[in-house]
């Protein structure tokens, strides 16, 4: 039996609530079980100054924890003057992500920056980050559609993620802290919608685990990836 009483197939509770702030283009609180994650979308009618006047738009993302979103209170990256490397991997993870579905020649010489501020961390930060914050992009995507500043939508697919992982040889989905941090295998999958692969990213704790393994948890991430997808869609009207 999982910590959380759940079948191994099964997702936490998983929630994804959209214009939770009123001033950004596009927003979604994310909650996975106990992990809670803001994401916002931001417009900026400016390109990164690699991009500028080459008739092409971008999508990039920032990442951070709270202070109290773990069991004990850590320092703001801020104060400490410098992002750990924790963090900045897990910001380009996001960023690459979103862009890997977004047609950046559509979007046009303009940005998009994504916020994702963890509120309370119970495992699977960075995943319920990729996924709330599709949400939150194509919210602010939307209203360019619906301005007139771009003709159609510039996402050629969804794009969500989450973790499995081999807990007591058994493969599990969607990790919470008191698994991933037993388990033999961690994994995170970013997907889209269609099933296509974005980014896998899997490390053996213990021993090397084997092609079986992996196709377990592979096929564990498809099945939870199409779960969410769905709520994705339910959560912007798109069902």
């Amino acid at each position: 039996m999982r910590p959380s009483g759940r079948a191994r197939d099964e997702l936490r509770a998983v929630t994804l609530e959209t214009g939770v702030n009123k001033y950004a283009e596009g927003s979604c609180l994310v909650i996975f079980g106990d992990t809670r994650v803001m994401c916002t979308a931001s417009l900026d009618n400016r390109v990164p100054p690699f991009l500028r006047d080459g008739g092409k738009g971008w999508v990039t993302a920032e990442y951070g924890m709270l202070p109290r979103a773990t069991e004990t209170r850590s320092a703001r990256e801020a104060a400490r003057g410098k992002q750990s490397g924790r963090t900045q991997e897990i910001q380009r993870l996001i960023g690459r992500s979103l862009r890997a579905v977004t047609d950046l020649a559509a979007l046009g010489e303009r940005q998009i920056r994504l916020d994702c501020d963890v509120l309370l961390a119970d495992g699977g930060t960075r995943t319920a980050a990729i996924t709330g914050a599709y949400v939150a992009l194509y919210m602010a995507l939307s209203r360019l559609v619906e301005d007139g500043v771009i003709t159609d939508m510039p996402l050629k697919d969804q794009v969500a993620a989450v973790s499995c992982g081999l807990v007591d040889g058994e493969a599990v989905l969607d990790l919470d802290y008191a698994e991933d941090s037993g388990a033999a295998v961690d994994a995170n999958f970013v997907l889209t919608g269609a099933g296509k692969i974005v980014e896998i990213q899997g490390t053996a704790e213990e021993a090397p685990f084997s092609k079986a393994q992996f196709d377990a948890l592979f096929s564990l991430a498809r099945n939870g990836i199409g779960e969410l997808a769905a709520l994705q869609r339910d959560a912007l009207g798109l069902d």
